[in-house]
């Protein structure tokens, strides 16, 4: 089954921490010197944290598979939509390995597909997100909801 993923930069990391693990009604699964992670069933979400490594506010979305069927199942489909895909492949970004794409969607928002593999020691790093960022159109100014 498949998760949604949601990362957000944060200005301070221990009051965004507080603040989630309320929201939440649990502390996080993965605690770093720059990063959090919350991987919840209810709702299933991986949601991430993480201050120093891009601007406030979220970063990017993505689909979280659990196999790599799975993987290649959701990177057919970004090929399918209309919009180009970079293949990063395996890769080492917020301390996990990963095997991954990226694309935006029409408005910009960066959206990635991964797979974890296992837990990585260092943070790493994501070139493919940071050309889509450079990429993305600027977001539009309004309204709310």
């Amino acid at each position: 089954m498949k998760r949604l993923h949601v990362h957000v930069g944060v200005t301070d990391l221990a009051q965004s921490i507080a603040f989630y693990t309320n929201l939440f009604g649990t502390g996080p699964t993965l605690v770093k010197e720059d990063y959090a992670k919350w991987m919840l069933d209810d709702p299933r979400v991986n949601f991430a944290i993480s201050h120093g490594h891009a601007a406030t506010g979220i970063e990017h979305l993505g689909i979280q598979a659990e196999t790599a069927d799975e993987l290649a199942e959701v990177t057919a489909r970004l090929n399918q939509a209309d919009a180009p895909v970079l293949a990063e492949g395996e890769t080492i970004c917020c301390y996990a390995r990963s095997e991954k794409s990226w694309t935006t969607d029409p408005q910009g928002v960066v959206w990635e597909a991964f797979h974890t593999m296992e837990q990585a020691r260092t943070y790493g790093s994501s070139p493919m997100l940071d050309t889509l960022a450079a990429m993305a159109p600027a977001p539009a100014k309004g309204g709310c909801c």
